[in-house]
């Protein structure tokens, strides 16, 4: 993959933001926004899984149908990018997977891979978690009122000195509860999602009848 990233002399802080995108809102977007400023993040790839681990993919639309809302979502952000290496990888997607290609995809990139609150207190189930962690540095985003202040290094159940590293890359970003699941659902009842995903999004949902 050849750009800016690849061909500048110098490191950038690439995050790196993975999900279903089923579909994307407007909160990944201000998540990722949020984390560009509290992380010093030069770019956000956005980086959709072919198959979840954790979740029923029974739901899920096509990729090439997320794969191009997210490209109506991101255009015009030349600091948002979008990344299909999970999808063509095929399969189920694993994080450590995904970070060792984009490792070799962006070799003067140093990867930040951005999670939320709640995959934080669960990164100790994820396949591989100590290669994950050699391999990029994990960013937590928490919600305002979210009780991450209060969570202990023992309460990560990682082996040192993981814990301790992982929250001191903690920060309050500006969120909004939106979800995805609850947008299939208002598609699906005939209810409105304006506002909550963009418009060319909305517009394609639309077009192609998805989540009916």
């Amino acid at each position: 993959m050849d750009n800016a990233l690849t061909r500048g002399s110098g490191r950038d802080r690439l995050g790196v933001m993975g999900g279903s995108f089923n579909p994307v809102h407007l909160g990944h977007l201000i998540m990722a926004q949020s984390a560009m400023e509290a992380f010093e993040l030069s770019h956000v790839l956005f980086v959709p899984c072919n198959q979840p681990p954790h979740k029923d993919a029974g739901r899920l639309a096509e990729a090439t149908h997320r794969l191009a809302m997210l490209e109506l979502a991101l255009e015009g952000e030349w600091r948002f990018e979008l990344s299909d290496t999970e999808i063509r990888r095929g399969g189920v997607s694993y994080t450590v997977d995904t970070l060792r290609a984009l490792r070799q995809q962006y070799p003067r990139s140093d990867l930040h891979f951005i999670i939320g609150s709640d995959s934080l207190r669960e990164l100790h189930l994820w396949k591989d978690i100590y290669t994950v962690l050699d391999l990029g540095t994990v960013v937590t985003l928490c919600r305002p009122n979210a009780t991450v202040d209060a969570l202990s290094p023992g309460d990560l159940q990682l082996r040192p000195p993981w814990p301790e590293r992982l929250l001191q890359n903690v920060a309050v970003g500006r969120m909004v509860d939106i979800s995805s699941t609850d947008i299939r659902y208002r598609v699906a009842e005939g209810l409105s999602i304006r506002y909550l995903v963009p418009p060319g999004v909305e517009m394609y949902i639309t077009e192609h009848s998805l989540y009916r």
